[in-house]
């Protein structure tokens, strides 16, 4: 009995020992797979995660918990707002169609309208419009993205994200899991780690292999007398406006375009940075910001990156004050009116979506039955370092689009906001523009509380499904059905159009 009790220690022991190593080399391949991995039991669950704080995904956001769906927001960024908000872009353009008619709706609406009246137009009062989208919406700042547990999604056995491993700014590790989750970053922090394909950029037109739009400072001005600028710019004849101070130069009482000449004039300190065309905007009160101080090879994932880039862009609008203090009336006594916190990235990777918008479809008109926004704008490509100048690459009327390209390709779970909408190249160019896809953000937070209540796939609805869902956007003041879009690829320029073959030739 000794002797056998003696041994069944030892075969305890041995047991014991084999299970450590069998746990061990399932920790190990858990790490080296994170498609193995399993939602740890003490996360926090949510409905919606997003990561990033850009005004796009904080419409989804705000839409997503009125349709009673809880919602928090993880911000890479120090300080939230992204674009709008830390990098001050206040130079709101509205989007319309080919004969002028305004196609914003939604919430964004509301924000145009305020804008036009001057209730909303400086730095404190888009924070607190910004602010109310927030409402009840917990947000933690200064997050790192450290890692992300995968599944397999088996309604439709695409791959869904299960949870997600962060570190706040002190270092300590979180772990969340949720439903849905949100790409709202203005550099992929999520979408990144997805394993996707990289979409086409700027290059396609520009040349290289990979190059970016240019990023901006915007510069911001007081004692400006723009009832003065406005009379003595508008005064001289066209001929004479275009001769002194570019084409399309305009001044109206909240306004400028143009002014290409003034830009071109301006000799730059370093080969990072170029003045092109002011698109100004009259903040009221003497004060105005202006949106055309371009900024070169900005990675927005890196932070010394961006350091490096706001010093250099508060450096060279020194310069500039001098040289609009001598190009333009009223500009006599204008003063630096201090600078953002941060700078308005246009341009960064973008991955691959169920759909990916081609410039053909926008050219055309195309509208589809997954319609999330109805959108315009010109395919206006900013300046990269080798073609300072960028490019207008058309004009088209007004196209829609689905929802599938806010869905990265083969992920059940998972959406794209704002920036990261799945656009080429030359796409990108107009899908881009911040009242576009705010108004999909808005659509999409809504379709979410839609599907919870419905229990519906993101990814598998039936057209009918989409259409119905459609019809309750009504009430939202949305209308993403029911709209035609002029087909205006004939009236493209020939070199445009090839360049739209090239772009699709590009997309898998």
């Amino acid at each position: 009995m000794i002797q056998f009790a003696k041994g069944r220690r030892q075969v305890s022991a041995l047991l014991i020992i084999f299970a450590a190593l069998l746990l061990a080399g399932c920790r190990e391949e858990r790490e080296s797979e994170p498609m193995a991995s399993a939602v740890p039991t003490d996360s926090r669950s949510m409905d919606v995660v997003l990561i990033g704080s850009e005004i796009e995904g904080v419409y989804l956001a705000n839409a997503a918990k009125e349709a009673g769906l809880s919602v928090v927001i993880l911000d890479p960024r120090d300080e939230p707002g992204g674009q709008l908000i830390q990098g001050e872009m206040h130079f709101l353009d509205e989007v319309q169609d080919g004969e002028g008619h305004s196609l914003l709706q939604g919430k964004v609406k509301e924000l145009f309208d305020a804008y036009k009246k001057g209730t909303i137009r400086k730095a404190p009062e888009f924070r607190s419009y910004y602010g109310k989208l927030l409402e009840g919406i917990p947000i933690e700042s200064g997050i790192t993205v450290a890692s992300v547990d995968f599944g397999t999604d088996p309604a439709t056995a695409k791959k869904r994200i299960q949870s997600l491993h962060y570190r706040t700014p002190n270092g300590q590790a979180q772990t969340i899991s949720a439903k849905y989750w949100v790409e709202n970053s203005d550099f992929a922090a999520l979408s990144s780690k997805l394993g996707l394909n990289r979409l086409p950029g700027v290059e396609v037109v520009f040349g290289g292999d990979k190059d970016y739009m240019a990023s901006s400072l915007m510069m911001k001005f007081k004692n400006v007398d723009w009832a003065t600028f406005k009379l003595e710019v508008n005064k001289l004849g066209n001929d004479e406006r275009e001769s002194k101070y570019g084409k399309t130069t305009t001044v109206t009482d909240m306004f400028t375009w143009g002014f290409g000449d003034v830009g071109g004039r301006y000799k730059p300190t370093s080969p990072q940075v170029f003045l092109r065309g002011l698109n100004a905007v009259n903040q009221l009160n003497g004060e105005a910001l202006i949106n055309a101080l371009l900024v070169y090879n900005v990675d927005p994932s890196d932070p010394e990156s961006i350091r490096q880039a706001l010093e250099l862009g508060k450096r060279e609008s020194g310069l500039i004050l001098q040289h609009l203090r001598q190009e333009l009336p009223g500009w006599e006594k204008a003063e630096l009116n201090g600078y953002p916190n941060y700078l308005y990235v246009r341009d960064y990777d973008r991955y691959e979506t169920e759909y990916v918008l081609r410039a053909t479809d926008l050219m055309s008109g195309r509208m589809f039955p997954d319609n999330v926004s109805i959108a315009g704008y010109k395919l206006d490509l900013q300046g990269t370092q080798h073609s300072v100048w960028g490019r207008e690459m058309g004009h088209p009327d007004k196209y829609g689009m689905p929802l599938r390209a806010f869905l990265p390709k083969g992920y059940a779970n998972v959406i794209v906001a704002g920036k990261n909408a799945g656009a080429a190249g030359i796409a990108y160019g107009s899908a881009r523009i911040q009242q576009n896809t705010s108004i999909a953000g808005e659509a999409i937070g809504y379709l979410l509380g839609y599907l919870e209540k419905g229990k519906l796939p993101l990814t598998g609805l039936t057209d009918q499904q989409m259409a119905e869902f459609q019809k309750t956007l009504l009430s939202k003041g949305i209308t993403v059905t029911g709209v035609q879009g002029k087909n205006k690829l004939d009236e493209a320029d020939a070199g445009n159009r090839e360049l739209y073959t090239r772009e699709a030739s590009r997309i898998k």
